[in-house]
């Protein structure tokens, strides 16, 4: 047993997930079920070291001694890629590895609504890709910069833990930066950003107040700014950026959001009745009545500017999972379990 059989093994059932963990059989993850191999043997606390030590470079182990968790990019001799995690439970070393799709799928292929393409055209300004672990950001925002690299010449940098889809130049040049490797922390690769000349910028995630206060300068100040949180719908992601600062520089922060702000796209996956998983999105756009409730506080009106808002491409979680019911592309029960505010017809 390899660390690349594996993986091998993962790729093969298409699963998203591979868990080494000690004391247990290696398990993968299919369409949001954890599934043990079977024919493989339970895990010893040494082979589980073994196996993730085998993917690691000397740096890389280094790191993972002293930090006790890592994050990187492996990628097999049959060029399939992963970002893996190395990480100690109960002092024993254990593994995730997230298999990564070779081709970048299109916003068509993920269902994207409209509205996002046409985000995607600004020149400038923020926009916000949010949902729980898993929930597909990493693969909607590789389909959005390959949207911007095939229909406009920008230079388009990014700051990702770890790289992920590698993308090939089109219409646009792209430099891709790593998380340890290219750059210290978001912080201070955000701050050297503008000496690249970027005409588009992606954070891979907004994790710290000096993070989200340089996202929000760099598109104020002329740049399109791509980048997640894990925040679950629209008004939650309002709060956490804005909650990130003190209270003195808080109402300031709303003025700065109302005006940089383009979108938010918030999403999780579902199990879909055809199989496989599919996503359920809420979409806020930036419109004078958004921007006026950012300014004023109140928060609790968003939910309420979208619903009403549908000539803007704007839906809430509930009105997508509405339709995605009346569709049959999901089941009453999916959506139920997603939103307690569903009355839907026999």
């Amino acid at each position: 047993m390899t660390m690349d059989s594996l993986l091998g093994i993962a790729v093969k059932h298409n699963a998203s997930d591979l868990h080494i963990i000690a004391d247990l059989k290696p398990y993968i993850r299919i369409d949001g079920h954890l599934k043990p191999l079977d024919k493989e043997s339970v895990l010893s606390a040494a082979k589980t070291k073994e196996l993730a030590y085998s993917v690691m470079s000397a740096e890389q182990k280094k790191r993972f001694e002293e930090e006790k968790d890592l994050d990187f990019s492996y990628e097999t001799s049959d060029e399939s890629r992963f970002r893996i995690n190395v990480h100690l439970e109960k002092g024993n070393v254990g593994l995730v590895a997230r298999i990564i799709n070779a081709e970048i799928p299109t916003l068509d292929e993920l269902s994207m609504p409209l509205i996002v393409h046409e985000l995607l055209l600004e020149p400038q300004g923020l926009i916000l890709l949010t949902g729980p672990t898993g929930s597909g950001k990493s693969t909607s925002l590789a389909a959005m910069i390959g949207t911007i690299n095939k229909e406009k010449a920008s230079h388009i940098v990014t700051l990702e833990d770890p790289i992920e889809y590698l993308h090939k130049a089109d219409k646009s040049i792209i430099i891709q930066r790593e998380l340890g490797q290219d750059f210290l922390d978001f912080g201070s690769g955000l701050k050297h950003v503008l000496r690249q000349d970027p005409n588009v910028i992606m954070v891979g995630e907004m994790r710290d107040l000096e993070t989200i206060a340089l996202a929000l300068t760099l598109a104020e100040t002329g740049h399109l700014v791509l980048a997640t949180l894990h925040t679950q719908d629209s008004a939650q992601t309002i709060d956490r950026i804005v909650d990130a600062f003190p209270p003195h520089q808080q109402n300031q922060i709303r003025l700065q959001l109302s005006f940089v702000l383009k979108g938010v796209i918030s999403q999780h996956l579902v199990d879909a009745v055809a199989g496989g998983r599919i996503a359920i999105r809420e979409i806020m756009v930036s419109s004078p009545a958004i921007s006026n409730i950012i300014r004023e506080n109140k928060i609790a009106q968003i939910k309420t500017a979208i619903q009403t808002s549908s000539d803007k491409g704007m839906f809430t979680l509930e009105q997508d999972l509405k339709r995605l019911v009346d569709d049959g592309v999901i089941t009453k029960e999916i959506a139920e379990i997603y939103s307690k505010y569903i009355s839907f017809d026999d």
